[in-house]
């Protein structure tokens, strides 16, 4: 998708009750309405009040609009705020809001959620399509004090999950959305809505010396390699896909597809190594990046089935700390499911990784 100059022009709206809301595509009128204020409670019998109900709470003005690329730094602020607030310290990097921004399986004005209070980006919210059926995955961010523009977004995210999964032929959309495990949304807000935790990812990190982390010794008839072309990267492709093929939530990808994932154009292939064997070839992968302002990033490692037990997977994880300690850099970081079944987060643990934060997968099924 082109980058576009100039900041897109907001969706057509209408103000109702302090509330802009926008009445384009994947915007549900009614549910916004309805979820703009609470129903009043009458307290104790009090004969010197009226019989009548207390109003309903004064709703906050919301505008909301689709996302467009020139939104992208403001939302990279408002992701480095909530940052802040959960993990302490801004994490978020500009070219990683925009890579969002254009996934090829986004349709930005259908798939994308603003939310402004008095001119300010208070809200954001993405979804995407992998699967083709009917997983959907949603991206959610809210500033604690503005729990009303969260829930505006949830009703339109819901309804479009809904839609995209069942014009993918499905009769239900499986939605996931991946929250901090101290998030500023309240996730009061999600369990009333029938939304649950299924898994529970940790993102760890390690510090880096240069003199102390280096490259280490190949064992007898190991081979380990930098991509170099394009049939390495089709090999790493290849290897992800087979390493990964039994992990949790698991989206088989095309190589087309998977190199938009990883970004591949702004992607130093330099730190993505195969590592081999004599007797079984091509057996494992690490795909590293050097890209972000807090820390190296490990985004994958994997070692096919056949060759796991035989330490490949250590192996490629301090030949990526050797390199991001010669270049400098201070810490490496990655993520891993908990519950991973072929021992990951012990691996890390005994390469002296720790957690930085945690991240809980909720789900929610929607008919």
């Amino acid at each position: 998708m082109p980058v576009r100059s100039g900041r897109p022009r907001a969706a057509p709206a209408v103000t109702v009750g302090g509330l802009a809301v926008d009445r384009s595509p994947g915007a549900n009128f009614r549910d916004l309405l309805t979820s703009a204020g609470g129903v009043g409670t009458a307290g104790p019998e009090n004969p010197l009040r009226s019989s009548a109900p207390p109003p309903d709470p004064e709703p906050m003005p919301y505008a909301l609009r689709p996302a467009g690329l020139a939104d992208a730094a403001a939302i990279t602020a408002l992701l480095n705020d909530i940052d802040r607030i959960e993990i302490g310290r801004p994490e978020t990097d500009l070219h990683t809001v925009e890579a969002d921004l254009k996934r090829p399986d986004v349709a930005l004005d259908r798939d994308s959620w603003l939310a402004f209070h008095d001119d300010r980006l208070v809200a954001y919210g993405l979804l995407w399509d992998e699967s083709g059926g009917e997983r959907v995955d949603i991206d959610h961010y809210v500033l604690p004090d503005h729990q009303q523009a969260g829930e505006l977004l949830l009703d339109s995210m819901q309804e479009r999950a809904l839609a995209k999964a069942r014009d993918n032929g499905a009769s239900r959309a499986v939605v996931h959305l991946y929250l901090n495990t101290r998030p500023t949304l309240d996730t009061g807000l999600i369990e009333k809505r029938g939304w649950y935790v299924v898994r529970r990812y940790h993102v760890l990190q390690r510090p880096l010396a240069a003199a102390e982390d280096l490259a280490p010794q190949l064992p007898p008839g190991v081979r380990l390699r930098a991509c170099a072309d394009e049939a390495d990267r089709a090999r790493v492709h290849a290897l992800h896909q087979s390493s990964f093929a039994r992990h949790f939530d698991f989206q088989p990808r095309t190589y087309a597809q998977w190199l938009q994932d990883v970004d591949a154009d702004r992607l130093d292939w330099s730190l993505a190594w195969i590592v081999s064997t004599e007797e079984l070839g091509d057996v494992g992968f690490l795909l590293a990046r050097d890209d972000r302002e807090a820390m190296g990033w490990i985004r994958n490692v994997g070692v096919v089935d056949e060759a796991r037990g035989r330490g490949l997977g250590g192996l490629l994880l301090r030949h990526a700390f050797a390199a991001f300690a010669a270049r400098g850099r201070q810490t490496v970081g990655l993520g891993v499911d908990t519950a991973n079944a072929t021992g990951a987060p012990a691996l890390y643990a005994r390469h002296g990784m720790t957690v930085h934060f945690a991240v809980d997968t909720w789900e929610a099924v929607l008919d």
